[in-house]
């Protein structure tokens, strides 16, 4: 297959995935637009509710709207379908403001995954390390959330479906000690990439400030020339509420991208512009299905055209 068969693949699935926000999304754009025959502040009103309709979040709606009139009336624009074509571009330009891509410089360069129990950490960790190992890099796991056995048993299935090592200990062991094994062992088999799994706990945020420090702490003793990234992991399907575990996340974590799981299941996919907007945190990863495959680089442009669905590729 060539790449831009690939491309046009990768582009079906999403917008298969982003089916059930498009319905909310993009139907109800179109329904403000055919209700008015021409363009005012009423018309301006309609599409903010309509944007926060679709989980976009009042104050983003609200950004997005006070541009779309600026750009109405710089360009006279007089077309409802004209003002579609505004929007999009406006829409795509917030989401392209941060770099989505992984700094992978390190050797080893570094992933600390954190969110709360629930949202698909361990699965994004699983497909995380079998997309690297796809790419040709050399991956270790470390399964650092060890106050739950059933995470532990689901990263290890994850690492031999994906064809990786793992690094584990016991029930209620010391997280810390299993990262720093981890980094003992990136070490010694020159590994490109160490992924660690955190406890999926938010039950106090001093609580989880220390033990993240103390994991940071013993990665940069230990590795000291690894690029790092964290990552959090929220569930697309709870909408604002992923954007509230977004904020709580963030003062007590140097958080470097998101990953938002379920988008295929769900109609609040909107969250993704109202999170990588008000909180200027990048989404790097999408999950837009099961497979091992469907943990997609986000691309701004191509997800907005998803969500538009105003052309074929």
């Amino acid at each position: 297959m060539g790449e831009k068969e690939e491309r046009k693949g990768i582009f079906r699935k999403l917008k298969s995935g982003l089916s059930k926000t498009r319905t909310v999304f993009s139907d109800g754009i179109e329904s403000v637009l055919k209700a008015f025959v021409r363009i005012d502040e009423d018309l301006f009103d309609d599409l903010t509710e309509a944007l926060i309709m679709a989980d976009i979040g009042a104050s983003t709606a609200m950004n997005i709207t006070d541009e779309l009139r600026d750009r109405v009336k710089s360009e006279r624009v007089t077309d409802g379908n004209e003002v579609k074509r505004l929007l999009r571009e406006i829409i795509t330009e917030k989401l392209s403001t941060h770099d989505t891509s992984l700094d992978l410089s390190g050797k080893p360069a570094v992933i600390m995954v954190i969110g709360v129990n629930g949202v698909g950490k361990t699965t994004t960790i699983g497909k995380l390390a079998a997309n690297l190992k796809a790419q040709g890099k050399t991956v270790l796991l470390a399964a650092a959330d060890t106050f739950r056995a059933a995470a532990v048993n689901q990263l290890v299935l994850w690492a031999e479906r994906s064809g990786v090592d793992i690094i584990k200990a016991a029930e209620g062991s010391d997280p810390s000690s299993v990262i720093f094994d981890a980094c003992t062992a990136a070490k010694n088999r020159g590994v490109d990439v160490l992924i660690c799994d955190t406890a999926g706990r938010l039950h106090n945020k001093k609580n989880l400030m220390d033990e993240l420090s103390k994991m940071n702490r013993i990665i940069s003793r230990e590795l000291p020339e690894s690029s790092r990234e964290t990552l959090l992991v929220l569930d697309a399907s709870t909408g604002q509420n992923a954007q509230i575990q977004a904020e709580m996340f963030s003062q007590t974590a140097d958080i470097t991208g998101i990953v938002l799981t379920k988008i295929d299941g769900t109609a609040k996919g909107g969250i993704v512009i109202s999170i990588s907007e008000s909180l200027d945190i990048p989404v790097k990863f999408l999950g837009i299905g099961e497979e091992k495959e469907d943990l997609r680089e986000f691309n701004p442009e191509e997800f907005a055209k998803a969500l538009f669905d105003n052309e074929e590729e």
